[in-house]
Formats: structure tokens, C-alpha cells, sequence
């Protein structure tokens, strides 16, 4: 049997990790009560798996458990914070700030708002991809409800500036909300440290299943209000029904947990080899880097390649690398990506760009072949 490409697209999603596996599997075998079924000890046994799960996952972000609502994902999480704020706070105002390097995951619910007469400010960043706070001060207004920015970019990596953001929506009292999933137990969050209201959050990008994600909303100094965006049975404190996955939250919280207890070893790991990378292709073929060099993700590296046609190049690369040039939930669009769009790029150069997502289980060695492979395809298809 061939082998399978060197997988370097861990911002689409990345391999469960077999302590994880381990972890969740219980609760898909004998373990496999309803936690809203109060009745008797398979529900007992549910329900005390997933109260257990939430403590591990709020301590993660040093939240309380009743700050966690559990969803699908991160979209979800994300939805339910914009839209469930928009519905919540419509009497106060109907004006939102968001950014124009944003997920399609917030970007779309801001667009969904504007046709139900919403307005929205949508900012945008400079060349590194970092959000100017001195645009962001000059877009409040009087009847702005809620700013919502990304922690960590999925096809960049750049890191937005969280506490300063933060800081100034608490001036002006005004929430904030930050899309956590690519920035979960890679960089510290911690919502007592950041004036962060609601922060969504996925297993996904972090070694845990599909289809698990949380989303946080601060109870205290301010009382967050939403208004559910899923009714029926009234879990999650009525914010989002729905029965309650065991295995897949305890998945969460373990994949989050694990990802914390190496942190700061696995960060330096993963900048080591991604300057390995950018240090292989920069001498060999000429290309630009995309996004802040240091305000960034470990483990992200994105570049163009002038003068190549992209798809061209992952169609080269396929059988030897998995990579991507945009995000995995708009792959199949022809568009240029709007990240790369967003910080200057004609369509020519953003089409030509690829993105490398480095993991827990990448390698130096895989890290040179990738690189040789990529070199030897650019060189290819300029020959």
C-alpha cells in the first residue's frame, strides 16, 4: 500500500489523539447513559461524566463550569454569541465591529444580522494582518453592542491583540467576543486576565473529536445575556438544547487538558520547525511571507510563491504533502482568499499561496521532505 502524504493542514483539523481515543471511549461503550436521564444510574453516571468534563474545561480557561455552554463547534459557538448578543441587546443597539480577516463562521452571521437591519463595521488590518487599534476606536458608536475578533487567524496565524481590544470595549461597555478555536492550548487564554466576554471554542483544531465545542460566557462584572438560537429540551440552562454528547465532551476536555500540559515545550517545538521550514524554501525559491512573523501561531507558516498558479501546485504536491492555500471550509471556492485579500494581496498572488499547519506529530524529517517537495514542484512549474 502507498503511503499516505505528510499531513501539514493541522489549522483544518487535526488528528484525535490516541489519549484522547482512550479517554472517550468508555462513554461509547458501557458508559452510555443520557446525562438529562435523572432517574437512574446510567444518567447519574452521564450526567457526573460531563459535569466533571466541564470543571477540566473551564479551569482550562480559568472560567467558572457554569460560564461553559457546550455546542457542535466552534460555528456554533460562534452564532450563538453574535446572533444570541444582536437578540439580547437589540434595544440597546444594533451596530457590531468585526474584522475583515475573520472566519466565515463570524463573518457570515454579521451578514445575516445586516439584513435583519443591523449594521456592521467590518475593520480592516494592515500588511502583518494585525488589527489597528486606533480604527477600532474611531468605529465605536454610541449604539455598538458588541466587537468581535478572532484570537488567533486560521490561515495566517497572526494573533490579534486580545487585552488591548478588550480593554477598550470595557470603556465604553461594550461586549467582546473572540473566536478561540485555532487558539485553544497553543497560546494562554485565560478570562479572568482578558477582558473577554464570550470566547468559542472546538476539539478539532486541538487533537479531539468533531463535532464538540464550547462556547464561554462571562457571568460576573458583566453579566452576559443571550438569547438561544436552539430550542427544545432545555440543557445547557436553556442557551442550547439539545441532548449531551459524553464521549465527545469528555474528548474536549482531555484534548484541551493535554494541549495545556505541554504547552509551552510543544510551542518552541513547533516554531523550530517552522523556521526549519521557511529556512529550506527561502533559499531555494523566492517567496513572501504572509502575516506577522512573531505575532503568530507555533505551528503556521503561510507563503506566496509568485508566478505560480496555486492549484497547479497543490495538484503537484498532493501525493507527496497535504496542504492547503486557504481555509478548509472554503477550499472548493475559486475566490482568492479574503485573509490574503484583506492584507494587500492582488488575486494572482493570493491564489499562489500555501498554507502549512505543523502538528503534534510533525517531524524534522517530515519537515525536509515537505520542503524538498515543494521547492522541487515550484521549480517544476517555473522551468
Amino acid at each position: 500500500m502507498a503511503s499516505r502524504p505528510i499531513y501539514l493542514d493541522h489549522q483544518a483539523t487535526t488528528p484525535v489523539d490516541p489519549r484522547v481515543l482512550e479517554a472517550m471511549l468508555p462513554w461509547l461503550g458501557d458508559w452510555f447513559g443520557n446525562p438529562a436521564s435523572r432517574s437512574h444510574a446510567y444518567g447519574w453516571q452521564a450526567e457526573a461524566g460531563v459535569k466533571t468534563a466541564r470543571a477540566k474545561l473551564a479551569a482550562a480557561i480559568n472560567a467558572s463550569p457554569e460560564e461553559i455552554i457546550f455546542t457542535s463547534g466552534a460555528t456554533e459557538a460562534n452564532n450563538l454569541a453574535i446572533k444570541g448578543v444582536a437578540e439580547a441587546y437589540f434595544s440597546r443597539g444594533r451596530h457590531l465591529i468585526t474584522v475583515q480577516t475573520e472566519h466565515n463562521a463570524v463573518l457570515d452571521p454579521c451578514r445575516y444580522l445586516e439584513g435583519l437591519g443591523f449594521t456592521v463595521t467590518y475593520l480592516p488590518v494592515g500588511p502583518d494582518g494585525l488589527l489597528d487599534l486606533a480604527q477600532l476606536e474611531a468605529a465605536f458608536r454610541p449604539e455598538t453592542i458588541l466587537v468581535s475578533v478572532m484570537a488567533a487567524n486560521n490561515e495566517i496565524g497572526v494573533l490579534q491583540p486580545l487585552a488591548e481590544i478588550g480593554a477598550r470595549c470595557r470603556d465604553r461597555g461594550v461586549l467582546f467576543h473572540s473566536d478561540g478555536a485555532q487558539a485553544i492550548g497553543k497560546i494562554p487564554l485565560d478570562v479572568q486576565a482578558l477582558p473577554v466576554d464570550l470566547l468559542s471554542l472546538t476539539a478539532h483544531k486541538v487533537y479531539g473529536p468533531k463535532g464538540i465545542g464550547a462556547l464561554y460566557r462571562r457571568r460576573r462584572q458583566p453579566r452576559v445575556q443571550l438569547a438561544a438560537q436552539i430550542h427544545g429540551g432545555g440543557q445547557e440552562g436553556g442557551w442550547r438544547s439539545g441532548t449531551l454528547a459524553p464521549h465527545q465532551i469528555v474528548g474536549l476536555a482531555t484534548a484541551v487538558d493535554l494541549a495545556l500540559g505541554d504547552r509551552a515545550q510543544e510551542a518552541e517545538r513547533l516554531v523550530g520547525l517552522r523556521d526549519r521550514l521557511w529556512t529550506l524554501l527561502a533559499r531555494q525559491i523566492t517567496l513572501q511571507r504572509n502575516g506577522h512573523p512573531q505575532h503568530c501561531l507555533p505551528g503556521t507558516l503561510n507563503v506566496s510563491i509568485p508566478g505560480v498558479d496555486g492549484a497547479a501546485l497543490l495538484l503537484g504536491l498532493r501525493s507527496t504533502v497535504a496542504l492547503s492555500s486557504g481555509a478548509a471550509c472554503s477550499s472548493a471556492s475559486t475566490a482568492p482568499s479574503h485573509v490574503l485579500k484583506a492584507l494587500g494581496h492582488s488575486d494572482a498572488l493570493a491564489h499562489a499561496s500555501l498554507r502549512f499547519g505543523l502538528g503534534r506529530f510533525t517531524t524534522a524529517t517530515e519537515i525536509d521532505t515537505a520542503a524538498a517537495a515543494v521547492v522541487a514542484t515550484v521549480q517544476a512549474l517555473t522551468a
